[in-house]
């Protein structure tokens, strides 16, 4: 093996590093009846239950059978996930424009809230793996489009059938009777009665058929192709705030003048305002979804991006600034910086992608009395890009995390007024907000953060000791920034696994935190086995993924990707989780506005640092409430 290659220690020379944490892991909900915020929907469980509690407020029956449990998922999909372009991330090293669209369900969920047909398809597979079981959902090829179907078993399917789940087109297909849902090899030959929404519309039990527009139904005249574990989950959106930083989440395009757009995705420029968008939607309307007698109505911007703002101000006095360092020396500090969100731009014109262009601003900005030289990592300190001024923006845009290399020591950098700004873009409908009258508002940090390889391939590779990605096996090395105490890893490969893919291959992804004297499984015997009918064609790639957790420990942890079957790999990345040492209290605050009025309203509360799920504040905000931001700051 070779020699580890892990995070950089901070150097000799300082004091021990002692009560340097901040917020690890804050997370908010409050009880608005359809967008309550990260703390409903930031893990597969959570998510489950409230999207069951949302299905029976609706329907008036419980989730209570697989039928139930994939019906009250795509509902909940279609309120909180629009149909739009995402910008890409550099997944491949050779450019936004040469890579492929995100599949990871929670950057998608919580970074964008929007894409194309197969993207957002590809992602949902990870959902039903936590929901369903292993395998019993795909991606499919149709005629212009990628659908979705998932294999439900029990009652009128017995022991198992594919269904129709297409969220976005906003269509699932009863049978004549209306006992259970079809799939899409079946309607095809039936299209013209099953797939028109005025035949029986009774049958539907409430769920219009091509909910955004009557002619989306139309693609399903073809069964093409199949893809199984087209998507993956990596790990749930975690935040990790330092002492001296904000997270403040706008609900609307514009920050705090209403005038700064900062996006990661095509420009449609509708109405004026610049960024994705989508403009036949059930999110934002969500209470006219079920029943409905006609199509979603058209609405520019009926739903738009918002923005996650970090700020932060090191605090040199104190030696709190070192929560954020990965290295120090007499003439530099290094800061770290990651986000379940993506880094936005604002681009140099209004032409479709922008974004992609340069100059870009506002991304990432660091403001001080007088200049400091910088430069910036988005591989994890392998390369460096010198900045050639206070806007970094083109360096770290369409990433989640960067290296902050500051020349300057600390005794310098304490007298110039730092300040440290992240602009991120984020879906709006997994922001909390407050609901009229009174609001019950819960709170908690789990006290835990992130180091993450990947998912870019250059980050992952920063990282690996062993094997590469043109052989079977690749292993990672992964160790806390400070030294903390690791407590788990996520970790995700990205298959060659070929058309048709062998159902005798099996993928593994395993851990060691001995240095590779014994291995601990993440993801078992993983095998794509195709169910059902299927199409004569299949993608030729999948994903293999999971998580594991253990006691805490120190030292650092070994993450091998493998299979039996001579595979390559287009990627590989691995996500360490860590306990911050000391936590620090936590601040959040609400602004609201009520009715037409301009004044803005804000209410906060403090936490104390350590503390359980709490659930004690009780907020009222008055009539006709409309949420403008919620911060986070790590006091």
């Amino acid at each position: 093996m070779n020699p580890a290659r892990t995070i950089p220690a901070l150097a000799s020379w300082l004091l021990p590093i002692t009560a340097v944490a901040g917020v690890g892991d804050p997370q908010i909900k409050t009880d608005h009846a359809w967008y309550p915020g990260e703390l409903a929907m930031s893990t597969f469980e959570r998510l489950a239950e409230t999207q069951a509690e949302a299905w029976e407020r609706v329907t008036g029956k419980p989730v209570s059978s697989d039928e139930d449990r994939a019906l009250a998922s795509w509902f909940w999909r279609n309120v909180h996930y629009a149909h739009a372009e995402e910008g890409r991330g550099d997944y491949f090293d050779e450019g936004f424009e040469k890579s492929d669209w995100n599949r990871e369900y929670w950057h998608g969920l919580f970074a964008h809230g929007f894409a194309l047909c197969g993207t957002t398809h590809s992602q949902w597979t990870a959902e039903f793996q936590a929901l369903l079981g292993h395998g019993r959902s795909r991606a499919v090829g149709v005629a212009g489009h990628n659908s979705f179907e998932v294999f439900l078993e029990g009652g009128t399917y017995g022991d198992g059938r594919w269904a129709l789940l297409d969220h976005d087109l906003s269509t699932v297909v009863f049978d004549a009777d209306g006992t259970r849902l079809v799939s899409i090899e079946e309607l095809i030959p039936a299209l013209g009665t099953l797939g028109d929404p005025d035949y029986r519309p009774d049958r539907q039990r409430g769920w219009r058929i091509a909910g955004l527009h009557r002619d989306d139904v139309g693609v399903f005249t073809d069964f093409r192709v199949a893809e199984y574990f087209a998507g993956y989950a990596g790990p749930p959106p975690m935040v990790h705030l330092r002492r001296g930083e904000t997270l403040r989440r706008y609900l609307r395009p514009g920050l705090d003048d209403g005038k700064t757009f900062v996006f990661w995705g095509r420009n449609y420029n509708t109405d004026g305002i610049p960024g994705p968008e989508r403009s036949r939607s059930w999110v934002n309307q969500p209470d006219r979804m079920f029943g409905s007698k006609s199509e979603a109505p058209y609405r520019p911007g009926q739903v738009r991006y918002a923005n996650a703002v970090f700020t932060y101000r090191p605090d040199f006095s104190t030696g709190r600034y070192r929560e954020g360092v990965v290295d120090e020396g007499p003439g530099h500090v290094t800061f770290e910086f990651s986000s379940p969100y993506v880094i936005a731009a604002t681009p140099p014109d209004e032409s479709p992608w922008g974004i992609y262009e340069s100059p870009c601003r506002n991304g990432l900005v660091i403001r001080s009395d007088r200049p400091v030289a910088s430069r910036v990592s988005t591989d994890r300190g392998t390369t460096w890009q010198q900045a050639g001024g206070n806007d970094l923006t083109d360096l770290v845009k369409g990433h989640q995390q960067y290296w902050l290399r500051l020349e300057a020591g600390a005794p310098e950098l304490s007298e110039v007024g730092l300040e440290i700004r992240t602009v991120c873009q984020a879906n709006v409908a997994t922001i909390p907000r407050l609901r009229d009258g009174e609001n019950i508002i819960a709170f908690a940090a789990s006290g835990q953060a992130l180091v993450s390889a990947g998912p870019n391939r250059d980050q992952a590779l920063a990282h690996a000791v062993d094997g590469s990605l043109d052989s079977s096996s690749v292993t990672l090395e992964l160790a806390a920034p400070r030294g903390e105490d690791i407590t788990g890893i996520h970790a995700a490969s990205h298959n060659l696994s070929g058309n048709p893919p062998s159902p005798d291959v099996r993928y593994s992804i395993e851990c060691s935190t001995d240095g590779g004297g014994t291995w601990t499984p993440v993801a078992d015997d993983w095998r794509i086995v195709p169910q059902g009918s299927n199409p004569k064609q299949f993608w030729s790639q999948s994903f293999t993924y999971g998580a594991t957790a253990f006691e805490p420990l120190g030292g650092s942890v070994l993450v091998r990707f493998s299979n039996d079957g001579g595979k390559k790999y287009r990627r590989v990345e691995a996500h360490l989780v860590y306990e911050t040492a000391d936590p620090a209290p936590s601040k959040v605050t609400f602004a609201w506005v009520n009715g037409d009025s301009s004044e803005l309203r804000t209410a906060s509360r403090t936490y104390p640092a350590a503390a359980p799920k709490d659930t004690s504040w009780r907020l009222d905000a008055g009539p006709d409430v409309q949420t403008r931001w919620v911060e986070i700051a790590a006091e």
